[in-house]
């Protein structure tokens, strides 16, 4: 019996194919589409979601039931001892404190809910550094403890493509949104702990990578212990476009030598706000236990 359970949810990336070969259970973020309920990676796939905002359709998103998070940590406390669980951050879904309080009522320290601010590849990591840091022997609080010490280690930069889809969900107004799309600018927002704030506009997209590879090079210079100490991390995601993303990924470990960048789609909680087209870069401290 293994005695510590890896659970996150899809928006980290990690499909269910992907979860049965790392070992970590992942729960598939709902959404509700004209009035339709989808689950991502079950009867929803990437292209399925792209297709459905270029008809307009009316997307929302949702968090996991309940009564599904208590299914699946129900049957995973089966096989294991204890569960770590580490959903989308607090700061971009009610879905962690809602899965907090089920634990802190339901579960009576079996489960631990992990609130360490990451969303998408990042977020990926933190599942992956706490499957490692169980297979080595910690307990589920220094599991707990490590990632939450360490949860403003991680920078993520997007640029997008549209300033459409933060208007149809009201993150700007539609005078903003009409400039910014006369004007052409691919604004590029950061997400540092809770928060997804602006960061920059470019002119053109060539900018805004280079405004994004600046970024995550003064992060590592200034945060992480300089470029020689490749104590990071570096992945990227990307919004419906894998040709325009496998580009980026050349120029980033260009830019980054000797460091290969994970590639994945963006999470679709987050694509949903910011549209086909975005391009993002992600770099995290080194985890060490």
């Amino acid at each position: 019996m293994s005695r510590i359970a890896i659970i996150t949810d899809s928006n980290s990336g990690i499909t269910q194919k992907q979860g049965q070969e790392l070992g970590i259970y992942v729960v598939p973020m709902p959404f509700m589409i004209d009035g339709e309920d989808f689950f991502e990676d079950i009867n929803l796939t990437q292209s399925q979601f792209y297709e459905k905002l270029a008809e307009n359709a009316n997307v929302s998103t949702s968090q996991p039931t309940p009564d599904a998070l208590m299914t699946l940590w129900d049957k995973c406390l089966e096989d294991h001892d204890q569960i770590i669980y580490i959903p989308m951050s607090s700061g971009l879904s009610g879905s962690c404190q809602s899965a907090y309080m089920i634990a802190r009522e339901e579960y009576d320290g079996k489960v631990f809910v992990i609130d360490n601010q990451r969303i998408s590849v990042t977020q990926r990591q933190s599942a992956i550094d706490a499957r490692d840091m169980a297979a080595a022997g910690l307990s589920a609080e220094e599991i707990r403890d490590k990632l939450l010490e360490t949860k403003m280690d991680s920078s993520i930069y997007i640029m997008l493509d549209t300033l459409h889809y933060l208007k149809k969900g009201g993150r700007i107004t539609p005078a903003a949104a009409a400039l910014g799309t006369l004007l052409r600018l691919k604004p590029v927002l950061q997400i540092q702990g809770e928060k997804l704030d602006a960061f920059a506009k470019a002119r053109t997209s060539a900018q805004g990578k280079s405004i994004m590879i600046n970024a995550i090079k003064s992060d590592i210079e200034n945060r992480f212990g300089g470029m020689e100490a490749g104590d990071f991390h570096i992945a990227g995601a990307y919004t419906n476009n894998l040709d325009l993303a496998l580009e980026w990924k050349k120029e980033v470990e260009e830019a980054i030598p000797g460091h290969e960048m994970h590639l994945d789609p963006l999470s679709l909680s987050v694509a949903c706000h910011i549209g086909p087209g975005a391009l993002a870069v992600t770099v995290t401290r080194r985890l060490h236990f």
